[in-house]
């Protein structure tokens, strides 16, 4: 299952340090003895070398964290602080700095980061004076190899004067990534296995960094993983480009160590809790509260596929059979204040994540998991890309994408999209017909694309409403010039206790308009 007390572990990291004052150097390099023939640099292929030579060899959990930092709780552990005047990479003038975070609480599987200077990588070595303690204390020194719970890089994202957090990885293999005038929200993953599996998903851990030293006024780092789990080990290469929308380029080969049947690549993890199409929680002021409102995909054939986020009522799993799909992610589209009215928060700051598969990613299927949860605190969504065929042990299994960091995803495909989604109780029909019993009716509103245009001769636009189970009793549209669009409406009727998945999409002519919408819906039983 979902690790769903994970927004409380991050919560305060954004907040823990912003780096105003100029690093100190890492380590000093060591001369080449003469005669002494250079040594290789070290890259991805070495990781992969390593990831090789570590799955055939059985998992081992590895070194545990003194007591005094195991009973830290969320708050002591934010105490730690990394000093700023500390970090590293500035000496080679770059605009970068790494800063560390401290292991404890929940963080109790120390990794190593390194740095690599000139094709040489150097171990960071813990050092208690890295840190300001703030008002957590302990008895006695800690060990001096403690090693760290993970990193983060900064950069002037928003304002050359200033460091901003752009990415960090810390806990499994989580790591998030920012752009300009991003706050924090959802998560990314470098592997999911076994997701939405209760109590049998496992949770693969980078266990050691490499950072590349990058040069004087350089626009782009690498980061070089090593992920290990009782299942598989891996070999990831993370190139990191921040900007307006930041860029990830990940490229990753696994090592299976048993045969994996549940597979996740480029997996997502966010949280839905109440929004317009699902108001069961509506006890607060603040009228919506996501990081996420929706799933999008653009499909193999070149369709593309909106899914409005619930907060279902037990678990649930949307599956979207692909072959070579070219691009799925969790969108945040509603980017209105008024609709969050979070002053802290800032909801509608929170990025998107698309990912774009790079190579021929074959058959399999996006799947979309989502969990009931009764607070914002939780991570209940989880999106990933489950290949067709289990990986099996002892072959090497490779793979590439793209991650972009975006506040505006609307330029990602030209057609409508399905902007608001609510529900309702049907009116009586047109005719004076009474409503059937158990009618249900679904309001998309689509904006965008050629839908302006189109406002001038509304007549040759209709809806091309679907139900797989249950049938429709009446579709009609109406524009919309509050959105520059139309408002689609469609009435359905489904036996108590069953389950339709309902797909509409607006078209004039042959021509579709509008990406295609799409939502399950469960009959209420009756009372």
């Amino acid at each position: 299952m979902i690790v769903t007390d994970r927004r409380r572990l991050l919560a305060g990291l954004s907040a823990a340090l912003c780096a105003t004052a100029a690093p100190q150097a890492l380590l000093a390099q060591q001369p080449e003895a003469q005669g002494t023939p250079p040594q290789p640099r070290f890259g991805f292929e070495e990781v992969v070398r390593r990831a090789r030579e570590i799955s055939a060899a059985p998992f081992e959990i590895g070194p545990s964290l003194p007591e005094a930092l195991t009973r830290l709780d969320f708050d002591a552990w934010r105490e730690i602080r990394f000093r700023p005047e500390k970090a590293m990479l500035a000496q080679s003038g770059s605009g970068f700095r790494l800063q560390m975070f401290h292991p404890g609480f929940l963080f109790t599987r120390p990794v190593t980061v390194n740095v690599i200077r000139e094709g040489v990588p150097m171990p960071v070595p813990y050092s208690a004076n890295l840190f300001d303690q703030g008002r957590t204390k302990f008895d006695k020194p800690l060990p001096v190899n403690l090693g760290f719970a993970g990193f983060r890089l900064h950069y002037p994202l928003n304002d050359p004067r200033i460091f901003d957090e752009l990415i960090s990885f810390i806990g499994a293999s989580y790591f998030r990534v920012l752009g300009r005038g991003q706050r924090y929200g959802l998560s990314a993953r470098g592997l999911a296995i076994g997701a939405g599996v209760r109590d049998g998903e496992e949770f693969p851990t980078f266990r050691e960094f490499w950072i590349e030293t990058p040069a004087a006024n350089a626009e782009r780092i690498t980061i070089y993983a090593l992920l290990d789990s009782p299942s598989t080990t891996g070999a990831y290469r993370f190139i990191v480009y921040p900007g307006q929308d930041s860029v990830l380029d990940v490229s990753a080969t696994l090592f299976a160590r048993r045969r994996i049947e549940r597979l996740g690549l480029a997996p997502l993890t966010s949280m839905f809790f109440t929004g317009e199409n699902d108001r069961r929680f509506h006890d607060d002021f603040r009228t919506e509260l996501h990081d996420s409102d929706g799933l999008m995909i653009h499909s193999g054939s070149g369709e593309w596929i909106w899914r409005p986020l619930r907060n279902p009522r037990e678990q649930a799993s949307s599956y979207f059979v692909e072959r070579n799909v070219r691009g799925f992610g969790l969108i945040q589209r509603d980017r209105v204040f008024e609709h969050y009215q979070d002053l802290d928060l800032a909801y509608e700051l929170r990025p998107s994540y698309w990912i774009e598969p790079q190579g021929d990613w074959g058959e399999g299927h996006v799947e979309l998991i989502e969990l009931p949860t009764t607070d914002e605190t939780n991570d209940n969504v989880v999106a990933l890309w489950a290949p067709k065929n289990p990986v099996e042990p002892g072959r090497e299994f490779s793979f590439r994408y793209k991650l972009t960091a975006m506040l505006d995803a609307d330029e990602l495909h030209p057609g409508g999209r399905a902007i608001n989604t609510y529900q309702a109780r049907p009116k009586a029909l047109g005719s004076g017909e009474p409503v059937p019993d158990g009618a249900r009716r679904f309001i998309i509103d689509f904006s965008g694309g050629d839908l302006a245009f189109h406002l001038n001769q509304p007549e040759k636009v209709e809806i091309v409403p679907s139900i797989s189970n249950g049938r429709i009793v009446r579709a009609f549209i109406v524009p919309n010039r509050k959105t520059d669009g139309f408002r689609a409406f469609f009435d359905i009727v489904v036996e108590p206790g069953q389950m339709a998945d309902l797909r509409a999409f607006l078209r004039s002519g042959d021509k579709a308009l509008t990406e295609t919408w799409t939502y399950p819906w469960r009959a209420p039983e009756p009372a």
